[in-house]
């Protein structure tokens, strides 16, 4: 390639670039909105009903759970069914929220219900049922560690595999160092920050295996294509799964299917694995674990199947070569 079309190549690749990165970063963030919300509803069906209607007017802002008292509707709200809950009673309405879930989801849940609650003349009590650590009211230092997980996976994969690390080498190194930035970034964010409360050692796992995930598409797509794997794979995860991971507000209040497809990321499932292992006992984290794990399994597999393609046929053994003169007599 010439001098004169490396210039043009830099000079229209920087652009296009920062068009890719301001339309990943900014877009979803420009227009955060609830999209089908999981809400819940409990009390009497002839006295939720007009609230019911109410809510309805918000086109496909909520998703309506309708339980059938509080205790339900909170059960719900800890087992993260709903972001919250609204219950009518005789004496007003009450909000269950979970801050803990999504600051941002719980302010907005408290100006919606408040502002229907002023149309008839009533005030509306908030109880938050999980609420976030003290030390991180606002969700803003658990948002900020969706960035370094990323880039320490893509660290981890990139270096391994410009060292030349192949097969089973490759694994270790690749789960030796998802495992340490686990315990490091668990002794960081719970022990020293208090921004994460649930089992220490969960926590550490979650973020093993969202380290593991990056760093093992990185290596395997490497291993199969090459070092331009490494920028492929880097780009999604950078690109994509940092600004389409929820973790700033929360996956549905992301443009569709921004929020469905950030996760279907290690960030995005990374982020929600680890708020279901720090703040709710592990409820709904089924789902998360799941393609975090097929993440690092597809990967670990990948950098196998490289080696072993690299590695290519075997050599024709000794018995081979001397039963060939015997066959030409």
């Amino acid at each position: 390639m010439s001098a004169t079309r490396r210039l043009i190549a830099v000079v229209l690749l920087v652009p296009t670039l920062a068009a890719v990165a301001l339309w990943a970063f900014a877009w979803p963030a420009a227009r955060t909105a609830p999209r089908d919300l999981p809400l819940g509803v409990a009390g009497p069906p002839a006295v939720t009903a007009p609230l019911e209607r109410q809510l309805a007017r918000h086109e496909a802002a909520f998703d309506i759970h309708r339980y059938a008292d509080e205790a339900a509707a909170r059960d719900a709200v800890e087992d993260r069914t709903v972001y919250g809950a609204v219950v009518v009673t005789a004496g007003g309405p009450e909000l269950l929220t979970a801050s803990a879930a999504s600051p941002v989801v719980a302010q907005l849940l408290e100006q919606v219900v408040a502002r229907q609650a002023a149309t008839t003349g009533t005030g509306v009590r908030t109880v938050d049922v999980v609420a976030a650590p003290a030390a991180d009211p606002r969700g803003a230092a658990f948002g900020a560690s969706v960035l370094p997980l990323a880039l320490a996976g893509i660290a981890a994969g990139a270096v391994a595999s410009l060292l030349g690390l192949r097969g089973i080498r490759a694994v270790i190194a690749l789960v030796g160092a998802a495992a340490l930035v686990g315990l490091v970034a668990a002794a960081l964010a719970h022990s020293w920050l208090g921004v994460l409360t649930g089992d220490w050692w969960a926590e550490a796992a979650a973020l093993g295996l969202s380290t593991l995930a990056v760093s093992a598409a990185v290596a395997g797509c490497a291993a199969l294509i090459g070092t331009p794997g490494i920028g492929v794979v880097a780009f999604v995860v950078m690109f994509l799964g940092n600004p389409f991971s929820g973790a700033a507000s929360a996956p549905r209040m992301l443009p569709e299917p921004v929020g469905a497809i950030g996760q279907w990321l290690p960030p995005g499932a990374g982020t929600t694995l680890l708020r279901s292992v720090s703040f709710f006992d592990g409820a709904a984290a089924t789902g998360p674990a799941l393609t975090l794990t097929w993440w690092a399994a597809l990967g670990l597999g990948a950098v196998l199947l490289g080696a072993q393609l690299k590695r290519g046929p075997a050599p024709a053994g000794p018995a081979v070569e001397a039963r060939k003169p015997a066959l030409v007599a």
